[in-house]
């Protein structure tokens, strides 16, 4: 099953079960939105026993799709989880997950813009896997992982490098403007994937292939960072968590390249659609 919302930034939002054709079909009868309040086995088990074919289209022309649930309660993200990005980044493979958070400002649609502010000068990209927690989970095992997850999103972790790596600090300070967080366009359930240790994933720049990777080659796989992390906190239903990104990002190569006024950023992973970007510079205040 696959779920998309339309509507303002600020308005309200109009819940969508996609159909076969690719349709979205509005799923406002069932529930008022997707969301950290919302969001549960109930719901999902409820939903997929509807026939998309009985509900109202949704009219999306000139609509903004949304991403895919409503704001989370937390962002996570895990760290250097591609061996060969730790490799581009000149630095060792870590031997547990390297967690870190983004402020949920980041958080926007698939399609809305990158926002480069007058005091950024590294400006970077990285295609990742999300993962959008279900239900509560709390030192769980890894066994148990699966069932506490509602699905995966596509999601593009934008990143300043100056402010992550030469501020001081911890890395969340590179990561947290607002809308460095694009998620979407749509959340596939779990159910949707045969093997999610097995999606094939890229991002262009202007349309210049910069990432090429699978998500076979990550370092800690969906359970075990679901698992690990319940170890140190609560997750909870509509939490997303970036799981990293493969080889490829502007800090990696020689000479470095960055995004700038104008770029254009496209990305996909299978089975979780693409999205794409253009950066816009705002003025200083």
């Amino acid at each position: 099953m696959k779920l998309s919302r339309y509507g303002d930034r600020d308005g309200n939002k109009i819940p969508c079960i996609i159909d076969s054709d690719g349709i979205p079909r509005d799923a406002s009868s069932f529930v008022a939105d997707f969301g950290p309040h919302s969001l549960s086995p109930e719901l999902l088990n409820r939903l997929a026993s509807v026939d998309p074919a009985t509900l109202p289209q949704v009219e999306v022309a000139g609509k903004r799709l949304a991403p895919p649930m409503a704001q989370p309660l937390n962002i996570w993200c895990v760290g250097l989880n591609y061996s060969d990005h730790a490799a581009e980044a000149g630095l060792p493979v870590p031997e547990e997950p390297i967690l870190f958070n983004k402020s949920t400002v980041t958080y926007c649609g698939p399609y809305d813009d990158i926002l480069k502010s007058a005091q950024m000068s590294k400006l970077d990209w990285e295609v990742e896997l999300g993962i959008v927690i279900g239900k509560p989970a709390l030192n769980i095992s890894k066994d148990q992982a699966m069932d506490h997850i509602a699905g995966f999103v596509l999601v593009n972790d934008i990143s300043e490098r100056a402010w992550q790596m030469e501020r001081s600090g911890q890395w969340a300070k590179g990561k947290s403007f607002p809308n460095f967080c694009p998620t979407g366009p749509f959340l596939a359930t779990k159910d949707e994937f045969e093997d999610v240790q097995n999606l094939g994933m890229w991002l262009d720049v202007n349309g210049k292939r910069m990432q090429t990777g699978n998500t076979g080659t990550m370092i800690f796989d969906v359970a075990t960072i679901v698992s690990y992390m319940s170890e140190f906190t609560r997750l909870e239903p509509g939490d997303l968590i970036c799981t990293g990104t493969p080889p490829g990002v502007g800090a990696g190569m020689s000479p470095q390249v960055w995004l700038n006024e104008g770029d254009k950023v496209s990305l996909g992973i299978d089975g979780l659609g693409q999205q794409s970007q253009t950066v816009v510079s705002l003025p200083r205040s």
